[in-house]
């Protein structure tokens, strides 16, 4: 079933700021918005965006999820971004509503904890959503942000492609096509067993995961994970994102073998090094529940063709 595309964003786009999750810095999300206010955006800050709660969240469940409904329901928002990630964002799925959001479409930006949300957003609400840059996290600092496939998923209904200069490289050869899903293991993989485990919307996927202060032992027992739990099954072809903050250059190789040995029976194309989530710099939006194709077969050139857009114009 092919999920709804919210909105492109124009010149001039209004984003709505929230903070589903952990609290954030108040001096971070003022320099993030002054970045987007240079990108030629307007923003709106939510109410409890700022807010300081239990458990270092951004305030109590109530608030988050009123705000993130009052963004979807605002006419004067155009486009959704979380100012961080950190954790809490799973507190809310019981209280979120589907109907209201799926009657209000709109582009909604986020990665890390955010994951809870995307797939959320996919199983529930039936709606492509954005593992990209976040206020705080990104726009606040320097060169933090791919502005090239920023306004390719944002703002453009036709196809273009990833390769090489987004740091992807190949682990294991071939070539496949699937509905691009996934976000931080560390999210997804908690989410199985429970009411909220991702869902395919296709019969084919293509499972793109990433990290932070992941170590390879790590990988290997959420890749044992999910594919005990039958999670593998429909997947087609499997991106990494960067390592870089997981662990030590010295640790690649063996993060790399380790891949391998969780995934050695797995046939389909691997790729890794995909710069977007967790990343020192350059991160890059992916839009999650688009069809795309994954061409591994040249491990000189690996690419990633996004064959529909992600938006409506």
């Amino acid at each position: 079933m092919s999920l709804i595309k919210p909105k492109a964003l124009s010149p001039g786009a209004t984003f709505g700021i929230v903070s589903p999750a952990s609290a954030v810095r108040p001096e971070l999300v003022q320099d993030g918005i002054a970045e987007l206010h240079h990108r030629g955006y307007r923003t709106k800050l939510f109410p409890h965006a700022l807010d300081f709660g239990p458990l270092n969240y951004a305030g109590g469940c109530a608030g988050r999820v009123s705000d993130l409904h009052a963004a979807f329901e605002d006419p004067e928002v155009d486009a959704i971004i979380c100012a961080r990630g950190g954790w809490g964002a799973a507190e809310l799925l019981p209280y979120l509503d589907a109907k209201l959001i799926a009657a209000n479409p709109k582009i909604f930006v986020g990665y890390s904890d955010i994951t809870t949300l995307h797939v959320w957003l996919q199983r529930e609400a039936n709606l492509v959503s954005f593992h990209a840059p976040m206020v705080a996290s990104d726009f606040a600092i320097e060169a933090a942000v791919d502005g090239a496939s920023w306004s390719h998923a944002l703002s453009q209904d036709g196809a273009w492609m990833l390769g090489a200069e987004s740091g992807l490289r190949v682990l294991q050869p071939g070539s496949t096509e699937g509905v691009l899903s996934g976000g931080c293991i560390s999210i997804y993989t908690e989410s199985v067993g429970t009411p909220y485990a991702p869902l395919p919307h296709a019969e084919n996927t293509v499972l793109f995961l990433e990290d932070i202060g992941t170590k390879p032992y790590q990988w290997d027992r959420m890749l044992l994970h999910l594919r005990y739990a039958g999670m593998l099954e429909r997947v087609t072809g499997i991106l990494f994102g960067d390592m870089a903050k997981c662990c030590e250059p010295e640790e690649y190789d063996l993060l790399d073998e380790t891949l391998l040995h969780a995934l050695r029976d797995f046939d389909g194309p691997i790729g890794i090094g995909l710069r977007s989530g967790h990343v020192a710099a350059g991160n890059i939006t992916l839009p999650m529940g688009v069809q795309v194709r994954l061409d591994l077969t040249d491990t000189s050139n690996p690419q990633m063709h996004f064959v529909e857009g992600a938006v409506r114009v």
